[in-house]
């Protein structure tokens, strides 16, 4: 181990692993090679050199190109790292000179953008009227992916839909709790408690079968003995989910309470009266356990672990 991190540290070049990049990118040496301005021989050579520093082959022959193996799949995450910390290094150093506020790239689970990170990050950009702000909201699975290259600096979501939970560093926040909803033109129900199965005539917009929001749909109309209807439309999209219900009076979904309050109050949607029976996932932050936070993305899990604890939520570290 010491031995070979004491080859890469006095042998490795950026851009060797800036070509391992373009290979994962391009699934071709002659079209990477290319992309980084070099000879095919010259790319070849580096990779050559590159898998002899490492002791083994970073890449295999398939029909639709070089594929990373195992091996290589783990050198290209660290890579794209390396690569995304070296560009916020020079953002950063950028914005120190220029006197702005620097970059926060966040993703976020559908149901903590209106309660928790729209306050946070209106907040951090009046403090910080110089910051830039990306926000990528999309399933917790899809933001990790985007956390390990790098191209988010820490995911509002869950960590436990990993297949190794371990790498991260996870916050919990708290529960989201589901409501359920039609669009605003849809007729009013009757004020008593109903139940899932009495939703059995109308079409449903779902949720693909990695989110947490689908698993709980389906224990409760489970415990309803009732069943999604087969032509339910599928999306993970809350734009798209709203869309939707306003466009057909029989279509019913299921959104996180605090989307769901939002668009009730402009007069998009309406909650329907039934209480699940089941409780909602935690969620919380996830950062990476390798790399350093931003002080603008340290700022930022202060911020959320503070609202946490005052919204009584389940907080700890």
């Amino acid at each position: 181990m010491k031995s070979t991190l004491d080859v890469l540290m006095s042998r490795l070049r950026m851009k060797q692993l800036q070509l391992l990049i373009a290979l994962d990118d391009h699934k071709s040496l002659h079209k990477a090679s290319s992309a980084m301005s070099m000879t095919q021989s010259a790319a070849s050579k580096a990779l050559a050199e590159l898998e002899s520093m490492l002791e083994g082959p970073l890449f295999e022959r398939a029909k639709k190109g070089l594929v990373p193996n195992q091996f290589g799949h783990c050198v290209i995450r660290y890579a794209r790292l390396l690569a995304a910390d070296l560009t916020a290094l020079c953002q950063e150093v950028a914005d120190i000179r220029s006197g702005t506020g620097g970059r926060l790239a966040v993703g976020a689970i559908m149901g903590s953008v209106p309660d928790l990170v729209v306050p946070i990050l209106n907040g951090l950009q009046e403090s910080n009227p110089g910051l830039s702000i990306e926000i990528v909201e999309d399933t917790s699975a899809r933001m990790l992916s985007m956390l390990d290259e790098g191209r988010l600096d820490l995911v509002v979501g869950r960590s436990i839909v990993s297949d190794e939970p371990s790498k991260y560093h996870y916050q919990p926040l708290g529960d989201e709790p589901l409501s359920v909803v039609v669009g605003y033109d849809h007729p009013p129900f009757p004020p008593h408690e109903l139940s899932f199965a009495d939703l059995a005539g109308h079409r449903w917009v779902t949720y693909p079968s990695s989110m947490p929001m689908q698993a709980m749909l389906a224990r409760e109309m489970d415990l309803a003995g009732a069943q999604v209807p087969m032509s339910a439309i599928s999306t993970a999209s809350t734009f798209v989910t709203v869309a939707l219900l306003q466009c057909s009076a029989d279509l019913v979904s299921v959104l996180p309470a605090g989307v769901a309050r939002l668009f009730c109050k402009h007069r998009m949607l309406r909650t329907v009266p039934i209480d699940f029976k089941s409780r909602s996932q935690t969620f919380g932050i996830v950062t990476r356990r390798v790399g350093v936070l931003s002080p603008m993305g340290r700022l930022f899990v202060e911020m959320a672990v503070g609202r946490g604890g005052g919204r009584g939520l389940a907080v700890g570290l």
